[in-house]
């Protein structure tokens, strides 16, 4: 099921000429209704399912379903962001809750520090990145 804003909820970040969703779509799907300052999904099959518009949604409007490794069919998922991390509430269809919280990343976007081992490597060797390099077996002589 693709993303979708509660239209109850949502209140077009106040008014500005671009919503939060719409900044942080990769898929530009979410736009705004200028004339109701709604936010929705413009083309619903397009959605990847990423849950970035979820969890940047000041008033948590934007619902998807949750994948089924983690929430079973009928249940749902809410985030809350917080500053520093989301605290994501899984509600099941037997009313049980669990609740998960991760941090939020810190880095900078384009900021990520590269692996800072061995540079560079020969390419023609056989050997993943950080499998150690494995000596070579000797012939046996006749």
């Amino acid at each position: 099921m693709p993303s979708y804003v509660d239209p109850a909820k949502c209140d077009g970040c106040k008014g500005g000429d671009k919503t939060a969703c719409m900044y942080i779509c990769p898929n530009d799907l979410m736009v705004l209704n200028k004339a109701e300052m709604k936010a929705y999904n413009q083309e619903p099959d397009a959605c990847w399912e990423c849950y970035s518009c979820v969890k940047i949604c000041p008033q948590g409007a934007i619902l998807v379903r949750g994948y089924d490794d983690f929430v079973p069919m009928g249940g749902q998922v809410h985030p809350m962001r917080s500053s520093a991390d989301i605290m994501w509430t899984v509600k099941f269809r037997n009313g049980n809750i669990k609740r998960f919280k991760f941090p939020i990343r810190t880095t900078a976007e384009g900021a990520a520090n590269e692996y800072g081992g061995q540079k560079g490597g020969n390419l023609d060797d056989n050997t993943l990145f950080l499998e150690k390099e494995l000596p070579q077996p000797t012939k046996l002589a006749k």
